[in-house]
């Protein structure tokens, strides 16, 4: 079996070739959502415990995890963020930002309403997976946002010439393990850290055991997407390999009114955008802004689903409601 991991960091992805030697596949025609019928998921039949590490060293003076004996960590995967409570993931969160830099979309409350509403579970492609790090007393050291997904919809990095390329060689390329905020582009943490002694330890022991991960369930590849730069570098001495991207962001240059944003405009992009925003007014439609209390059933259905352009329903109405 071979293993590919790659690992995104807002412009960039790694991959490496991993070759193992205890599992093998056969050589299959693969069918994914782009090229034949949309399958859901099948919830991997395996052990979820990925293993219990021993933490070196000795913790602070004052730490709870200061005991004069070894630390050691149980690490396992779980099959929905709901198994977690809330304020020990979301201190995992703060403790990786800190208050000024708390990502809202890595919160228990996000990720689980994503699950909830029926957007990221296995009937859409998305089976969690979340990677959690616990020691001897159910203290949580750390956590990882982990997906087992049957495509490639909704990460925005775009791998279908990699699956193109499996399918090719009578490989799977599908299922594989997505490291993300589901339908998030956005660049923040992937691994939520305690801020302890130990903290750079159970990094490195959360990569190996995604690592585990990988050959355990036989999946071809292992994947983390949008990661801060330095988790970025530091998964590159683990193995993994770079790939390049690129996004487009708008900035507001302090603009005063719209017609000075134009201004910074060549001239034949300034009459394409106004002739533009003329065919609304001709067509007598209004455009008014709602905060999330103010969305009504009545505007959005919760049954709804909205899709991503491939004719498969991801987010769902309820999400709204949910979020």
């Amino acid at each position: 079996m071979v293993i590919v991991r790659y690992v995104y960091k807002g412009k960039s992805r790694f991959v490496q070739n991993v070759q193992n030697s205890v599992h093998t596949c056969k050589r299959t025609t693969i069918k994914a959502l782009f090229w034949g019928p949309r399958k859901a998921l099948e919830t991997p039949d395996t052990d979820c415990s990925l293993g219990d590490f021993t933490l070196t060293g000795s913790g602070l003076e004052g730490d709870s995890t200061s005991s004069g004996k070894p630390q050691i960590v149980f690490v396992s995967a779980v099959s929905s963020i709901l198994e977690v409570p809330s304020a020990e993931w979301d201190a995992c969160n703060l403790d990786s930002t800190g208050p000024e830099k708390f990502n809202p979309f890595l919160s228990h409350g996000f990720l689980s309403s994503l699950e909830e509403s029926g957007s990221a579970v296995k009937e859409t492609g998305w089976i969690p997976q979340h990677i959690i790090a616990r020691d001897e007393h159910k203290n949580i050291f750390g956590v990882v946002p982990l997906y087992l997904k049957s495509h490639s919809y909704g990460e925005y990095v775009f791998d279908h010439a990699w699956a193109d390329a499996y399918y090719s060689y009578g490989s799977r390329y599908y299922p594989k393990l997505q490291c993300c905020v589901p339908f998030t582009p956005v660049t923040g943490q992937r691994f939520l850290l305690r801020d302890t002694p130990y903290k750079d330890q159970v990094f490195d022991i959360l990569v190996s055991a995604m690592k585990d991960l990988t050959a355990k369930v036989q999946v071809s590849s292992l994947h983390v997407t949008f990661p801060l730069e330095s988790e970025w570098h530091r998964m590159k001495e683990k193995g993994f390999l770079q790939r390049m991207g690129m996004q487009y962001h708008w900035k507001n240059h302090n603009y005063k009114n719209f017609d000075e944003f134009l201004m910074d405009m060549k001239q034949n992009k300034r009459r394409s955008i106004r002739q533009d925003r003329k065919k609304i007014s001709a067509q007598n439609l209004t455009m008014k802004r709602l905060r999330g209390d103010e969305i009504t059933f009545l505007l959005i259905p919760l049954d709804s689903a909205y899709t991503f352009g491939v004719g498969f329903p991801f987010l769902y109405g309820s999400l709204l409601t949910e979020i």
